[in-house]
Formats: C-alpha cells, structure tokens, sequence
C-alpha cells in the first residue's frame, strides 16, 4: 500500500509542478512619446477616418489600381505566406504541451519450428541383412506458417515542469501576430507605392499641357516673326531668337512626353494592367481631383502611432523575445516526460489462434542536465542579448514613426499654405504674358520682353504642378506614416484572415 501511495505521488508531482515557470523580462516597455503632436493632423485627429484615406479623394481609377497592385504584389504574397508559417509554428508549439499519440499496425507472415527422428532396431550379433526387424522409423515436421498481426497505440508527453513549452508557444503567438502586421504593412507600402505613381502620372500629364500650351506659344511667335522678318518688318535676329525660343520649348516639350511614358510604365508594372487598357483608363477619368482639406487639431501621439503595423511589430519582437529568455531559462533545468502504450497481438497458425493483450505506463524519464560545456546558459545569454535588442528597436522604431508623422504634417501643411501664392503667381504672371504679347503684337514692346514674360509664366507653371506633386507625397506620406487604414488586433475593425482582404483597398 505504501509503494501505491508513492508512485501516485510521484505521478502527481509533475501535474502541480507544471504550473511553475521562471519570470520573463517585460513583454511590453514603455517608449518615450511626447505630449501632442506639434504639427496639425488631418481629419481632426480623429484615426477612423483613416481606414477610407483614398476614398476622401472620390477617385475611383485609383482604388481600382491600388487594389489591383495588392493582388499583384509580390511583397503582399510573400507577407501572406509567412503569416501561414508563423500560424503553423504556433500550432506546433501549442501541440508540443499536449501528449501525442502514434498508432501503429503490422502483419508478418513466417515459418518458426524443428524436425526430428526416431528408430529402433532388433537383431542377432551383428548379423547384417537388407531388413531391421522388429524396429519402426519415423520424422516428424513442425514447420508450419505462423501469421502474426500487431496494432497498438503509444502516448508520449513531456510535462512543462519549468515553462519552457509555454514559453515557446507564446513567443510562436508573438510571432504570428507580428506576421500579420507585417502583412498589413505591406498592404500599406503597395498601396502608398501606387499611389505616389499614380499622382506623379497625373502630375506628368499636368506638366505636358504645360508643356504643349508653351510649344504652342512659342511656335506660332516664331511662325509669325518669321514672316515679319521676310517682309522687312522684323530683323534677322529676332526672328532667330523666336526660332530658338521655339525649338527649345519643342525639346522641352519632347522629353516630357518621355518622362510621362517612363512613369506610366512604371505603373502598369506595379498594377499588373495591361498598358493600353491603363491608358484607356486615366484618359477616361477626370482631372486630378484637389485633396481633402488639413486641419490643425493635436492628438496624442500613442493613439496614432499605435495603428502602424511596423510600430506593432516591433512591439510584439519584444513580447517574442520574453518568450524566448523564459524558455532558454527553462531548458537549464530538468525535463520529466511519461510515455505509455496499449496494444493487441495474434498469432495464427494451422487453425490455431491466439490474442495477446498488452499495455504500459512508463516509463516516467526524468532528464536533469549535467555538464554541457556551457551551451544551455550561453542560450540564455543570447536570448537576453536578443531582448535588449528588440526592447531597442522597438523604441527606435516608435522614435522614427514620430518623426515620419511630424514630417509629413509639416510638409503638408506647408505645401498647403503655399498653395494659394502658386496660384496668385500663375494668374499674375498670365495676365502680365498676355498684356507683353498684345503689347508686342502692336509694336510697343520688343520681343525680349515677349520672351521673358513666357519664360517667368512657363517657370510660375511648373513651379505650380511641381508644388502639387509635392502636396501629395506629403499626402501619401502621412497615410503610410500613421499607418494607412490598418488598426490593431484588438480593435473591433481588425478582421483576422488575411487571405480574404489580400485584394481589397486600404
């Protein structure tokens, strides 16, 4: 009785000792933020409107492509895959606490047995004859097939005695979800990609107006100088200066339609459009549409940048990297496993059958380490090395989101507020070129003044095409900056399967 009562205590022993483990380092630290943003944010600070960032445009073209660049992203797919690696890691580390249990079944067919002989003989002093008498002879064989048939069921099961199996199972969590962040991050990367494509094609397109309207200009100047100067009115050198003007504008004019191919190429590749389809496309949708509006209200900076994956990730590296200092901790300590089987044999032979039942607990195995050299806490060195490498690039990480977030909102911001002058600049110097033109076409101004009144409104005009393309990679930059339309998992607007949401809109 008192041997029963000590082997149940040592089978329970492990089950209460399986709720220890050894303290992990901080999963989540604190990372220096300031008090407010010093910049004005956009939407009144308020992060839900982020998730329909593109649709404030009203520009349907453009979430067709950014959607079509998604699903033909390399880096989206490759994101997609690695969240299904990091999902089947974290299966197989949460498998790894509970027992596992092999089937087995097998059938041998074979002879097993032995052959003997027995024999007497009668007879006279050595007298040989052809026959025995009185004596009998015979050889009996057990040779017969024997059939055996096996089927059993083994159970093996380590018990997490010191945490190691829980540690690695949350550092596998860890890792899933910092996968899926990534995967957002990707998302957001092709989406911002695109988009910064698409405006600069449209800025492009912009730009060579300009450019033809001036090649316009400057060719009919020169057509009608060069008619003056054949009839006397206008000399030589005026109607070589006009001539000049408008083969310039003319080069000028040639490669900007280059430049406009270049990205246009540009963005059939990242869309995976058939180029004239694409161009089918942005010669159907209207112009560039103006951007929504920025306002200058502040925020506190951890709700902003809580939402960008990037930030996230980093975040969950250290969670992980907890994970593995406990578990590296845990595996310099003994680890107790109990293994155990069930199974049925027969054998048949000659008619003959028979069934054998069996079944095993044990062995209980304890395995304490004893001399390794070292390995086991080099191990737990490295990983807290790994820690206090994670904990610092998480800050640095959160430290880069916030400058990103203040660059982009000072350059909106500051794009905006030039915005209006651009403007006053183009209609001023128009009207100053128009007024030099008609002034030069009734003779009271030199075609010196008519040309540099073209240059100063060709300058002013694409100074303002150039400040627009400039407002919206500040736009484009901020959407990345604050995390596009992704929230965090614990947020009710987080959906959780990325294979559904591959080809849908930020």
């Amino acid at each position: 009785m008192n041997r029963l009562r000590w082997m149940a205590a040592a089978l329970c022993a492990p089950l209460v000792l399986a709720g220890c483990g050894f303290a992990r380092p901080p999963a989540q630290v604190e990372a220096p933020l300031p008090a407010q943003w010093h910049a004005p944010l956009p939407h009144g600070g308020s992060l839900a409107s982020l998730a329909a960032w593109w649709r404030q445009l009203d520009d349907p073209l453009l979430d067709e492509l950014i959607a079509a660049a998604e699903a033909a992203s390399p880096n989206v797919a490759s994101a997609a895959a690695r969240v299904a690696e990091a999902r089947s890691t974290r299966v197989a580390a949460g498998a790894a606490l509970l027992p596992n249990l092999d089937g087995s079944l097998s059938a041998s067919r074979g002879v097993s047995g032995s052959s003997f002989g027995s024999g007497a003989s009668g007879g006279t002093g050595g007298a040989a004859s052809g026959s025995t008498g009185g004596g009998s002879g015979s050889a009996l064989s057990a040779a017969a097939p024997i059939t055996t048939l096996q089927a059993g069921l083994q159970s093996q099961w380590e018990i997490d005695l010191f945490g190691r199996l829980r540690a690695d199972r949350d550092a596998a969590q860890r890792r899933q979800e910092s996968a899926d962040a990534k995967w957002h991050e990707a998302r957001v990367a092709v989406a911002a990609e695109t988009a910064n494509a698409y405006f600069a094609e449209r800025a492009c397109q912009q730009q060579l107006r300009v450019a033809e309207s001036d090649a316009r200009s400057r060719g009919e100047t020169a057509r009608l100088t060069d008619l003056s100067a054949r009839a006397g009115f206008t000399a030589p050198a005026d109607a070589a200066l006009a001539r000049a003007s408008a083969s310039d504008a003319s080069g000028r004019l040639t490669q900007q339609r280059a430049l406009c191919a270049v990205q246009r190429k540009a963005l059939v590749a990242l869309s995976g459009i058939d180029e004239t389809a694409l161009e089918q496309k942005l010669a159907a949708a209207p112009a560039q549409r103006a951007l929504p509006a920025v306002g200058s209200v502040a925020s506190v900076p951890a709700q902003a940048i809580s939402q960008r994956p990037d930030v996230y990730a980093a975040e969950l590296g250290v969670a992980a990297a907890s994970a593995d200092v406990g578990a590296a901790e845990a595996a310099r300590y003994p680890r107790l496993s109990l293994s155990g089987s069930i199974g049925r044999m027969q054998f048949r032979t000659s008619g003959f059958r028979e069934t054998l039942d069996t079944w095993t607990i044990g062995p209980v195995a304890l395995t304490v380490p004893l001399f390794d050299g070292g390995t086991r806490a080099a191990n737990a060195e490295a990983a807290k090395a790994r820690y206090t490498e994670a904990v610092a690039l998480y800050k640095a990480n959160v430290r880069q989101a916030v400058r990103e977030v203040e660059e982009a909102l000072v350059n909106l911001d500051s794009t905006n507020a030039r915005a209006a002058d651009a403007d006053a600049a183009v209609q001023n110097y128009q009207a100053s070129f128009d007024a030099t033109q008609a002034r030069y076409q009734s003779g009271l101004a030199s075609l010196f003044e008519l040309e540099d009144s073209r240059r100063t409104l060709f300058a002013a005009q694409t100074a303002r095409v150039s400040l627009q393309r400039e407002r919206t990679e500040a736009w484009v930059a901020l959407y990345r900056s604050m995390g596009g339309g992704w929230n965090r998992p614990e947020s009710p607007a987080m959906t959780s399967n990325p294979a559904h949401k591959v080809a849908t809109t930020p």
